[in-house]
């Protein structure tokens, strides 16, 4: 069986990282939920938030600036903003299976919703193959 994907130590997963002693005048660090480099060509970074809880500032500024800057290097790049809605922490979120509520293309330099309600695993497979050209 295949585990790739699967978070391997639940309680470690669980375990809050504590960046409170890290602190640049106002800059302190983030997180992103999630990477795919795909194949030397492409990058998909994706954050996933709470019902409509909103994206931070710097965090957004962050994930924006690290498009633009993989992006200049040739790669094509998409950053998403996930949203789930499952209620009990105790339960796994299903990435694939939650819908986008923005992205942001390394070609169009904004922030937008998609043109239609879309999930996680059908944007990028079509990022992959109309975006990067690469049928998988």
């Amino acid at each position: 069986m295949d585990s790739r994907g699967v978070i391997q130590n639940v309680a470690r997963a669980q375990q809050i990282n504590s960046f409170s002693g890290i602190r640049y005048g106002n800059i302190t660090p983030t997180d992103m939920d999630g990477l795919i480099e795909y194949n030397n060509k492409a990058y998909v970074i994706f954050e996933v938030k709470y019902r409509d809880k909103k994206l931070p500032f710097g965090q957004r500024l962050a994930i924006q600036r690290m498009v633009d800057d993989l992006s200049l290097g040739g790669k094509k790049v998409i950053a998403l903003i996930i949203e789930h809605c499952v209620d009990n922490t105790a339960e796994q979120i299903d990435i694939a299976g939650c819908e986008v509520r923005e992205l942001y293309l390394s070609n169009e330099k904004q922030w937008r919703p998609p043109h239609k309600r879309i999930r996680v695993k059908t944007l990028i497979d079509l990022f992959i193959t109309k975006i990067v050209g690469d049928p998988f």
